[in-house]
């Protein structure tokens, strides 16, 4: 490492380089309250491929403060940065990396004539430029009532920025700021505050750097610049999935402008490059490696493909069992045309082959696996092949099931080794072998579990299907528990009655053959005249993968029934009885008519 200080008008900053000096420059510019030292762990990594140049911004650190403490406008960072590049001899383009109010900067450097040739990439690391927020905030406002509230949402995330601009409130703040600051790292990020930033000096540079706020936004700051934000740099987004101060909405606002854009979300949260710094580090090596000649890896051609703002999955890589029919069929085209990539498994190869016709024929990308869930080792095969033929999974959807009908006391020890292998055992594997994947590569990930009505509706009827249902949404709060840990959320999702083929493949066990026949019709009969379909699942799958929900009751039967049985136990039970005699008389007439 060697320290050098560099001087920008009245300014004196402390500038840090690493790594051989014949080799690309990576400039990391740090955001607010930090200083350079929140990217030692990064820089430290990336030392052994780059020439690595941080920098504490002036007002941090070890760098001196304006007299004017409102000297902290776009312009006067714009000439530090210039000064920076001057200091270290970078007359080659370099690779700029900013963080928070260090993206901001690196935004206005990217996009202005001013410095834009100095820069072969950039990566932006939670900080939008203020043209793309301006375009994003009116769009969405335009767009109808989800754009409302994705603006809304943002703006509760920013309800501290009128504090820290306003007087004597913004330093009041910035006297708390080291406690919060040091516990939410430690609490949500999973990071220590850097040794050798005591809360003293952070609460001296958090007093400092509230000029960035003054100086750049509200009445004081100055007017956002015309244009629509377009550069020809290329960039790299990495958006922090739990960042707390940067909606994903607001992160991506640079989608449909930028041209050369790629977009990684990260399994972490604002301070993704202390908590993440070997995935940090990975994305920006592959980024530099690719901008200076390198192929394009496949993580890479995944972040190009996401970066289409019409393709809200695009370049995922899709896992769904059962994909052959019914809902499984429906949420394999769903994701294929949010330009997902989808491997549709089924044990009916004929109808996977199918549902993968029909993706190919909208001109999506699907591809075919047969397979058994309820075969550990086939699964393990499963799970080896998409890993080494597509890579790991980016979501997994577990839908693979079947029904059975009948008294518990009819049910065969074979039956109910068939329906739990494919509904609780199918469901365990497809978790645990992909889970394991996504745990490995660090990007985080999303699982879905096909769970059901029956779930929390006792039945007499469905004992065997419903006690497996039941079994499914424990195991996927249990697992959505284990896995937030690794950035990787879990869903179970119950549908409801839903006219799908399932239906007429359900057996009613203890049944003569001409009442199974019946009875099995009857219920067909009824959900097809309940009409509704497999498509609607499908949409609440893909909305419960972008929220991260938990347990998403689809149909409107599923959303009273699971209010009704966490509300009223008891009244779920009396429910459940009406419905007994109700199948008691279906059953009698049934029987009586068939002799």
């Amino acid at each position: 490492m060697r320290d050098q200080r560099v001087r920008s008008g009245e300014i004196e900053l402390a500038v840090r380089e690493r790594g051989e000096g014949n080799r690309p420059t990576v400039v990391l510019v740090h955001g607010y309250p930090d200083t350079g030292a929140m990217w030692d762990d990064v820089a430290e990594r990336l030392a052994a491929r780059f020439r690595v140049i941080t920098y504490d911004v002036r007002g941090a650190g070890g760098s001196s403060a304006p007299r004017d403490p409102l000297d902290y406008g776009l312009d006067a960072l714009m000439g530090d940065l210039e000064a920076v590049l001057d200091g270290v001899g970078a007359d080659e383009p370099v690779h700029l990396v900013g963080h928070d109010w260090g993206s901001v900067q690196g935004w206005e450097a990217v996009i202005g004539d001013r410095l834009r040739r100095r820069f072969a990439s950039f990566t932006s690391i939670s900080g939008p430029d203020r043209r793309h927020l301006a375009r994003w905030v009116r769009t969405a406002m335009r767009s109808g009532p989800r754009g409302v509230r994705e603006v809304l949402g943002q703006v509760r995330r920013s309800v501290y920025m009128p504090v820290l601009m306003a007087p004597r409130a913004g330093e009041l703040a910035a006297r708390l700021l080291p406690a919060g600051f040091a516990r939410d790292l430690r609490l949500r990020e999973g990071a220590e505050p850097r040794p050798g930033h005591p809360a003293a000096t952070l609460a001296r540079d958090a007093r400092n750097g509230l000029g960035l706020y003054r100086a750049n936004m509200g009445r004081r700051g100055a007017p956002p610049p015309e244009g629509d934000g377009r550069t020809d740099v290329p960039v790299q987004l990495i958006v922090p999935i739990k960042d707390r101060y940067g909606s994903q909405p607001l992160l991506l606002s640079p989608r449909g402008i930028v041209p050369n854009l790629y977009v990684r979300r990260a399994p972490a949260g604002h301070w993704v490059a202390r908590s993440n710094p070997d995935l940090v580090a990975r994305w920006i090596t592959e980024f530099v490696e690719h901008v200076e000649g390198g192929p394009e890896t496949p993580g890479l051609a995944h972040a190009r493909a996401a970066a289409d703002p019409a393709k809200e999955f695009g370049g995922d890589l899709v896992v769904i069992t059962g994909a052959g029919s019914g809902i499984g069929r429906a949420t394999a085209r769903a994701f294929a045309d949010a330009g997902a990539r989808v491997v549709v498994a089924d044990i009916d190869e004929g109808g996977a082959k199918r549902t993968v016709d029909e993706i190919g024929a909208t001109g999506g990308e699907a591809h075919v696996y047969r397979v058994d869930v309820a075969d550990p080792e086939a699964m393990e095969q499963f799970a080896h092949y998409v890993k080494d033929t597509w890579g790991v999974p980016d979501i997994v959807v577990n839908n693979a099931g079947i029904a059975l009908a009948g008294s518990l006391l009819e049910t065969p020890e074979e039956d109910w080794e068939r329906i739990r292998s494919i509904n609780i055992d199918g469901m365990y594997r497809g978790a645990r072998l992909f889970g394991r994947q996504m745990v490995e590569r660090g990007e985080g990930g999303h699982i879905v579990f096909l769970s059901s009505l029956a779930a929390f509706t006792p039945s007499p009827e469905l004992p065997a299907y419903g006690a497996t249902k039941a079994a499914v949404l424990q195991l996927a709060e249990c697992f959505r528990l284990d896995m937030e840990r690794y950035g990787i959320g879990v869903t179970a999702v119950c549908p409801g009655a839903v006219d799908t083929p399932i239906t007429r493949q359900t057996r009613f066990v203890g049944m003569a053959p001409a009442v199974d026949a019946e009875l099995r019709e009857k219920m067909a009969r009824a959900i097809e005249r309940r009409g509704y379909p497999a498509e609607k699942v499908a949409r609440a799958i893909l909305r419960a993968v972008r929220q991260d929900a938990a347990v998403v009751p689809v149909a409107v039967e599923a959303r009273v029934a699971r209010t009704i049985a966490r509300v009223s136990p008891g009244a779920n039970r009396a429910l459940a009885r009406l419905g007994r005699r109700a199948g008691d008389r279906i059953l009698t007439d049934v029987r009586q008519r068939l002799g």
